[in-house]
């Protein structure tokens, strides 16, 4: 599947592809080893793109998935020459959630002697899959995460542990776990409420577990843009990721890492990290170089900063 990389121009609250064209994603004809559910791709300088890979099975969730995505980001996050992450999926839809039929027999069949035993191997089993997407937003790297057609379950909770996100026009969202017995447990509960302005929003998504759609998405805050199609979309995502790409890894890394320091913590506290982190942070020559580069009205992506 290939896309052609074009330039996006803002019509109201829906973007739409330009003339020209940019650059060209392709995804391999499947997963990229040693992965089986992700394919990994370097689409543009400083740029790593990140695509579910089962669209036989709408990219549902499977327990290979659960691992793969921390080795993955584990991976991109020590990575030198990555400085953002595109996140996609293959198909005509993000993800339809949890491999039910898969993950059936860890999840709902915990080993154990007795309940004491089986409890601890269910919050073990638990927090491992809470790390699938905890790792996403501790990745020091910028996540811009681009969702077209469904995106439930198990997909919410991955796109709240992103940085910024994207959707199409048809893009939908739900927070499927209340239909299927239990209270979501890997991310969406505890990211939701910090994503979405309105508490109340929140729980009638988490409670009713009803579709929320493109435009209501964007109106809440849970997207920022929404792109006419997959291919603008995509188109939007690279030329976004280019833009951050470009700027120091040192103020963007940084700057990621203190907003979610923030949204942690009071006021008070965040402006006290923030002094101690810049405070060797500010010590680097990339400073000076986007300096210079304003002062000469040079846009920063000319500038050949140093990796990180």
């Amino acid at each position: 599947m290939t896309f052609i990389i074009r330039s996006a121009l803002m019509k109201s609250n829906l973007w739409l592809p330009g003339l020209s064209a940019v650059r060209a994603i392709s995804s391999p004809v499947g997963p990229t080893p040693p992965f089986t559910t992700l394919s990994v791709s370097q689409p543009a300088t400083a740029v790593t793109h990140i695509e579910l890979h089962r669209p036989e099975k709408r990219n549902a969730m499977n327990k290979a998935f659960w691992r793969e995505m921390v080795e993955c980001f584990t991976q991109i996050a020590e990575d030198p020459d990555c400085r953002v992450v595109v996140v996609s999926g293959a198909g005509e839809v993000f993800t339809a959630g949890i491999d039910l039929m898969d993950m059936a027999s860890e999840v709902l069949q915990p080993e154990g002697d007795d309940m004491a035993r089986t409890s601890w191997n269910m919050r073990r089993i638990i927090a491992k899959y809470q790390e699938t997407f905890s790792v996403i937003e501790r990745c020091p790297k910028p996540v811009v995460v681009a969702v077209q057609g469904a995106c439930v379950g198990g997909g919410v909770d991955l796109i709240t542990a992103c940085d910024i996100r994207l959707c199409t026009q048809d893009a939908w969202f739900q927070v499927k776990e209340v239909d299927i017995g239990l209270a979501a447990d890997v991310g969406t509960l505890q990211r939701l409420p910090k994503v979405i302005g309105s508490r109340s929003l929140v729980n009638e998504l988490a409670l009713t577990a009803r579709k929320m759609y493109a435009d209501e998405a964007k109106e809440s805050g849970l997207v920022s843009r929404v792109f006419l199609d997959k291919e603008a979309m995509m188109a939007g995502a690279l030329e976004m990721a280019g833009e951050i790409a470009g700027r120091s890894p040192v103020a963007v890394q940084g700057t990621k890492v203190n907003l979610i320091y923030s949204r942690d913590h009071s006021v008070a506290e965040g402006l006290n990290y923030m002094a101690t982190w810049n405070m060797s942070m500010l010590q680097t020559e990339d400073v000076m170089k986007s300096a210079a580069a304003s002062m000469e009205k040079k846009s920063p992506k000319t500038i050949t900063f140093s990796k990180l």
